[in-house]
């Protein structure tokens, strides 16, 4: 076996691979330069700096596994990979305690000037009363995201005798309670909190979590921490209610391009930066190596990889059955997330008729993945279904019927939290997901993908035209639609598909409309 080093990574990985392979260590290569060497090795090991496109995956004839030395596999074309039989892993617990550290070294030093004191000491100047600080102890820090890092940053600021409140709807309240956080809705946590330290994925381009709206809400002294993803925060926002006062200070570690050598947060003295450091730490560097070597030594043996990105093939005898409902479990996880309120308890996922009578776990993964998906950073699979599920609390429940009602095979997944069960239902027609069910309203929803508007409204004339007029007068063009009512004049459901994503303005309009119950923009 040959195994190339193509980014930097810790000598105890690198003896781990020696008695089991010839490792080449070339780092800096080109894509060309990969491109022409790719096809001697067995594996391939990077950390962020190497791209892993399609092309070097197409040229690497003798690729089993890429190793990637870090959580993020944003480097690294999954597709292609999973396409070729290509096994993904990666080191998703390697930096959790080297970024919790950093995240609480980053509050600490904001709350005593530490940065700003040492260059003003070291330029000269002896001004202690400039650099007045204020204790942790006492103070209600806010964590966003409660994954293995946010969960030691709570572990750490209760040893501050801090109180720790904490958001994320996709752990259990029981998981919250074991770690002393009490949960609450994002906006309380905002208008709460003295210390905001956010431990979430990056979301999509062009969204911030935090922005001009979220920022009006926080007190004037609350203190910000990032040492997630960038883009995040509004960068331009922060600098500029940190300058009017409105917030007191903030320590970035991460940015939205990345290497960042000149942005307005430079410019301020209450903001402290450093350049990802999150997960600079020797022994994170050891631990993710050493992770990521074991791995592809399980790899060339045989064995399955403990931290497999992308998931293992299906079993030949149940992929022409079940292949088709990958993209359905993932679409009806993803739209009971987003259609349902409260704090996430336990999953139920129900099969009937055909599909019951076959191996089921690579849908059950398909469905917690969609659930997941934007909240944990690593991809759920068929080897970390349960572990994932189990680290957040959530008790996920199966069940089959080999009897279905009205569709050869339907799968049904409920989630119940703190406010109730929202269940939806779906099935496969003419090679296409379809989700036919939401709660008691039956319809035909082709769930290829897109935007769409959910709304729950009472049956009325007018109502339809209504909600399209507020699309229409905001420049949204809807492309289909499709209606569900338990009865005439009665309760219903209705569904829009739009070409793009609707304001929360215009959605506000749509709530304020006589007889709507709810309104939410779900994308599938």
């Amino acid at each position: 076996m040959k195994v190339l080093v193509a980014d930097s990574m810790a000598k105890e990985g690198l003896e781990i691979l020696q008695k089991v392979a010839q490792v080449d260590v070339k780092t800096g290569l080109s894509e060309e330069e990969l491109l022409a060497i790719i096809g001697e090795y067995d594996a391939i090991i990077v950390r962020s700096q190497t791209q892993v496109t399609g092309a070097i995956i197409n040229a690497g004839t003798r690729l089993q596994v890429i190793g990637r030395v870090g959580a993020g596999v944003d480097n690294i074309k999954l597709t292609e990979a999973t396409a070729h039989g290509v096994v993904v892993v990666n080191a998703p617990d390697g930096n959790t305690i080297s970024a919790a550290e950093h995240a609480v070294a980053l509050m600490l030093a904001l709350s005593r000037h530490i940065p700003q004191a040492n260059a003003s000491l070291k330029s000269g100047k002896w001004k202690r009363n400039e650099f007045m600080g204020t204790e942790a102890r006492g103070k209600t820090l806010g964590v966003i995201g409660l994954g293995r890092i946010g969960t030691e940053v709570a572990r750490r600021a209760q040893g501050l005798q801090m109180k720790i409140i904490g958001y994320d709807p996709f752990i259990s309240e029981d998981h919250a309670r074991n770690i002393q956080v009490d949960l609450v809705p994002l906006a309380e946590l905002f208008r709460e909190s003295d210390y905001i330290t956010l431990h979430v994925p990056r979301m999509e381009a062009g969204k911030h979590l935090i922005g001009t709206r979220e920022l009006a809400k926080m007190k004037p002294s609350v203190r910000i921490i990032n040492c997630a993803r960038g883009g995040l925060i509004d960068e331009v926002a922060l600098v500029k209610a940190v300058r009017e006062k409105r917030v007191a200070g903030a320590a970035i570690d991460v940015y939205e391009q990345e290497p960042c050598t000149d942005s307005p947060l430079f410019g301020v003295d209450q903001i402290i930066v450093t350049p990802h450091l999150g997960a600079s730490t020797t022994e994170a560097q050891v631990s993710s190596a050493v992770s990521v070597a074991g791995q592809i030594k399980d790899i060339f043996d045989g064995l399955p990889a403990a931290a497999a990105v992308n998931a293992p093939l299906i079993p030949v005898e149940t992929l022409s059955v079940v292949a088709p409902f990958l993209p359905l479990g993932t679409a009806l996880g993803r739209l009971v997330s987003q259609l349902s309120d409260g704090q996430l308890n336990s999953i139920r996922i129900t099969y009937e008729g055909e599909i019951s009578t076959h191996d089921t776990n690579a849908l059950k993964a398909a469905v917690l993945g969609g659930l997941l998906e934007g909240v944990i950073e690593e991809r759920v699979n068929l080897v970390n279904a349960n572990l994932i599920a189990g680290q957040r609390g959530l008790d996920v429940a199966e069940q089959k019927d080999v009897s279905s009602r009205n569709y050869a095979s339907l799968v049904t997944v409920a989630a119940t939290t703190s406010k109730g069960v929202t269940s939806v239902s779906g099935t496969v027609l003419n090679d296409e997901p379809q989700v036919v069910r939401i709660d008691d309203y039956w319809l035909g929803l082709v769930s290829t993908g897109g935007h769409f508007l959910f709304s729950e409204h009472r049956d009325r004339p007018g109502m339809i035209g209504a909600v399209g007029s507020i699309t229409g007068r905001n420049d949204v063009n809807v492309s289909y639609m499709y209606l569900g009512r338990l009865k005439a004049r009665g309760d219903a459901i209705m569904v829009l598909a739009l070409d793009k994503i609707l304001s929360e303005a215009t959605l506000d309009e749509i709530r304020a409309l006589d007889g709507v119950y709810w309104a939410r923009t779900v994308k599938l």
